[in-house]
């Protein structure tokens, strides 16, 4: 039988710890590396090319779903499974739209995580079964709040300035971060405003605490 290699990624290093014990103990599962935060998380993807990404959504510097797209364009053959909290509808949608390939919520038990993940290496989609009425019926429906359709009119850029914005960087600091001009980040700081209709740094970062791409304090 072939191994699965896994990469575990969460910015809480207790959690890790179990999820890496619980994959342990599954026969054919290997963690071949485990990240912290976002930027790591994409660079040992592309180093160890694992066959699944475990991955929490809500991730320092670039979060969960940033990553996932990520990795959706250009390492197809990885597929990713989000870890969440979040059993709503909308939190679901916006994984899959991601690029996702399955959605679980952190209280499941050590067997429905064992079967995601040979669901998901076998090519097919996983879905919490305790979120997957509430979503084929959002998607039937059509379900869209306006503000989470501002969000994805955002470009990826414009989403990780927004994530560095509202965990509390200076313009300077995420100039550095993401090697552009400090005038460069101002600009794009001034877009999101525009963008999303939205006055003061401290409205974006109220907007981002909405749609769940940071967690408040």
């Amino acid at each position: 039988m072939s191994v699965l290699r896994v990469v575990l990624v969460d910015d809480h290093a207790l959690v890790r710890a179990g999820l890496r014990a619980l994959l342990g103990e599954m026969p054919g599962v290997s963690v071949v590396a485990e990240a912290g935060d976002g930027r790591e998380a994409l660079q040992l993807i592309r180093e160890h090319k694992p066959d699944i990404a475990l991955l929490d959504i809500s991730l320092p510097g670039l979060n969960g779903l940033e990553v996932a797209a990520r990795v959706a364009k250009e390492h197809p053959a990885t597929r990713v499974i989000i870890l969440s909290m979040h059993g709503d509808d909308e939190s679901v949608r916006r994984a899959l739209t991601a690029g996702a390939a399955g959605y679980l919520l952190k209280n499941s038990d050590r067997s429905e995580l064992e079967l995601a993940l040979r669901t998901v290496a076998h090519g097919n989609a996983w879905l919490s079964p305790a979120v997957t009425k509430k979503v084929v019926t959002a998607f039937a429906e059509g379900a869209r709040s306006s503000s989470q359709g501002a969000f994805e009119v955002l470009t990826p850029r414009q989403r990780e300035v927004l994530q560095l914005i509202a965990e509390g960087h200076s313009s300077k600091e995420i100039a550095g971060r993401l090697n552009l001009s400090p005038k460069t980040v101002e600009t794009h700081r001034t877009e999101l405003m525009e963008r999303l209709g939205i006055h003061g740094v401290a409205g974006l970062v109220r907007y981002a605490i909405h749609i769940g791409l940071v967690q408040p304090d």
